[in-house]
């Protein structure tokens, strides 16, 4: 069966120049630590071997799953890939192995299946500890237990002991929790602890690799500074084009539910683009957008293909002029906001009809 492209104007632009240089930031904020490059769902959105080759750099990547790690070495990647949720069953270690990968470790029945498992070599682990996230990771007083069968289990390689921060990013900050992380593991084991936020705000957790995730894509993990003060861009613009155009009089209601009502006699511009493609249907009037380079707002509710939005100040647009619903010169991190949400589910929730373009 043929395959038409659509020619429907909805694209999502991939700027591997901006992947690659937020990889450089990464580097300058960390300069001691080797950097595993989370590349999760798709890359966060972005297209997992698309963002893999402009970060080639990196000295890792990070996925969920066997299948983006299947696809990576399929496409000739040869760089350490960490299985961030570890192993759900025997034939996932078999996998892990065959494909030389290396595996997070976080809870007894990972530990017992790792030490019964014929395997074809050595796998590397990283060792997770719980301290305070309460999500994965093995107690504190259950660490060392843990971390004594790996070593004396010769199905293991190296071992690097893991956490992960739930308010490194917030202003309470990682201190309780990197003290206790720091005391369980001593001075000298090699550790893994960084996000994104924790990388840019606490040096002291660099340790010896750090897991960037949305600030590789250009988007701030902080709710309180951009991330063009972070010195990062945006590696994503979703953008689309006007298909028609409404002359609305006062009074008139535009969208779904008449939740818009014109003030004034306005134009509107309605835009290839609704929650089917992975715009927030909570945004509402308001949200930010470019019409042609210049700044606008949304009106009225978002459709399942379409959203509305104003023309009043800008008389020369009209259909084919350009839309940016979030990227260059509009942050996604700004958009997420003004729709009561954050920048990773609007990034991660393009819809697979939205192809993927480098740019």
């Amino acid at each position: 069966m043929s395959r038409i492209a659509s020619s429907r104007p909805l694209t999502a632009l991939v700027h591997r120049d901006a992947l690659a240089h937020n990889l450089r930031r990464v580097r300058e904020a960390a300069p001691t630590a080797r950097v595993l490059a989370v590349v999760k769902a798709n890359a966060y959105g972005h297209g997992l071997i698309t963002v893999a080759r402009a970060l080639v750099e990196a000295d890792g990547f990070g996925v969920l799953g066997l299948d983006e790690a299947v696809r990576l070495r399929e496409a000739g990647f040869a760089h350490p890939i960490l299985l961030l949720e570890g192993p759900f069953a025997a034939e996932d270690l078999v996998e892990a192995a065959r494909l030389g990968l290396a595996i997070v470790v976080h809870s007894e029945e990972q530990l017992s299946m790792l030490e019964t498992t014929p395997l074809t070599r050595p796998l590397d682990v990283f060792l997770k500890v719980n301290t305070g996230m309460n999500r994965l990771g093995f107690a504190p007083e259950a660490f060392a237990a843990a971390r004594a069968r790996l070593l004396a289990s010769q199905r293991v390689g190296r071992i690097t002991c893991m956490t992960h921060f739930a308010t490194a990013d917030e202003p309470a900050g990682l201190g309780a929790q990197f003290a206790r992380f720091r005391a369980l593991i001593g001075a000298t084991m090699p550790f893994s602890a960084a996000n994104s936020a924790a990388l840019l705000r606490y040096p002291e957790t660099h340790g010896d690799w750090v897991r960037p995730g949305i600030m590789l894509y250009g988007a701030s993990p902080f709710a309180d500074v951009s991330a063009a003060a972070l010195g990062l861009r945006p590696a994503m613009s979703l953008v689309s084009r006007i298909i028609a155009v409404q002359r609305l009089r006062r009074g008139d209601a535009v969208g779904y539910g008449a939740s818009f009502v014109a003030s004034d006699d306005m134009r509107v511009g309605i835009v290839a683009c609704g929650y089917a493609d992975g715009y927030p249907r909570h945004a509402g009037t308001g949200t930010p957008v470019l019409v042609a380079g210049q700044r606008s707002r949304t009106v009225g509710r978002v459709s399942m293909d379409m959203l509305c939005v104003d023309l009043t100040n800008l008389p020369d647009a009209g259909v084919g002029t350009p839309v940016t619903l979030w990227g260059q010169g509009l942050p996604v991190e700004e958009v997420a906001q003004a729709a009561g949400t954050i920048s990773y589910e609007l990034l991660t929730g393009r819809a697979e009809r939205v192809p993927l373009v480098e740019a």
